[in-house]
C-alpha cells in the first residue's frame, strides 16, 4: 500500500527504513523515458496492420533472417465501396439444383389481410393505450390528481384491456387450413 505525503512527513528520519530521493526516482524514470524493453527469447516481431493480410515471412536458410514483406502500395488497405464479404449475395436458387429425391422450394401461401376494426375495438385500444398516457402527462405537467382523471385513466386502461380480451376471437374451425405445414 503506498504512502502518502502527509504520512511520511511525521516520521523521524530512523523511522524510515531507506531514504528515499525522490529526485533521483523522477530522473530513472525520465531517463528511461522512450526505451522500449527488449522482446523475449522466442517471440516474434511486431507486425504492422498493413502487413497482416500478408503470408508469413519465410526464414532464409542461408542467413536466417527474415524477409522484409512486400508491402501494398499505401499506408492502408481499402475496399471499393458495396465490395467485401458483407456485400455478397447467394444466388437465386432455381429447378435445377435440386435431386430426384428433393421437392422443391417450399412457398409459404399470402397471409389473409387484417380485418378491418370496427368502432368498439377503436376504443378499447385507445383505453389501453390513452390511459397510462393521461396519468404519465398529468404526473409530467403537475396536474391535480382529482377523481375524474384518476378514473378516466385507470377505468380506460382496465375497461379497454377487458373489452379486447372478452371479443378474442377463438372459434377452431379453421382445422382444415392448408398453411399449417405437413399433415400426417
Amino acid at each position: 500500500m503506498a504512502e502518502h505525503e502527509s504520512d511520511r512527513e511525521g516520521r523521524e528520519p530512523d523511522e524510515q527504513k531507506v531514504p528515499f530521493d525522490e529526485d533521483a526516482a523522477w530522473r530513472a524514470i525520465v531517463a528511461g523515458y522512450g526505451e522500449e524493453p527488449p522482446d523475449p527469447p522466442g517471440s516474434r516481431p511486431f507486425r504492422p496492420v498493413e502487413d497482416l493480410a500478408l503470408p508469413e515471412p519465410e526464414k532464409d536458410a542461408e542467413s536466417d533472417t527474415d524477409k522484409a514483406p512486400v508491402r501494398p502500395l499505401g499506408s492502408s488497405v481499402s475496399f471499393a465501396p458495396g465490395v467485401g464479404p458483407r456485400d455478397h449475395t447467394p444466388p437465386e436458387p432455381s429447378e435445377d439444383d435440386f435431386d430426384e429425391d428433393d421437392e422443391g422450394h417450399f412457398v409459404p401461401p399470402e397471409p389473409p389481410p387484417l380485418p378491418d376494426a370496427d368502432a368498439t375495438a377503436k376504443f378499447a385500444w385507445l383505453g389501453v393505450v390513452g390511459g397510462p398516457i393521461l396519468l404519465l402527462l398529468a404526473v409530467l405537467l403537475g396536474w391535480d390528481m382529482t377523481w375524474w382523471l384518476t378514473t378516466l385513466g385507470i377505468g380506460g386502461f382496465l375497461g379497454g384491456f377487458a373489452t379486447l380480451v372478452v371479443r378474442m376471437r377463438t372459434d377452431d374451425e379453421d382445422g382444415d387450413d392448408p398453411g399449417r405445414g405437413a399433415v400426417v
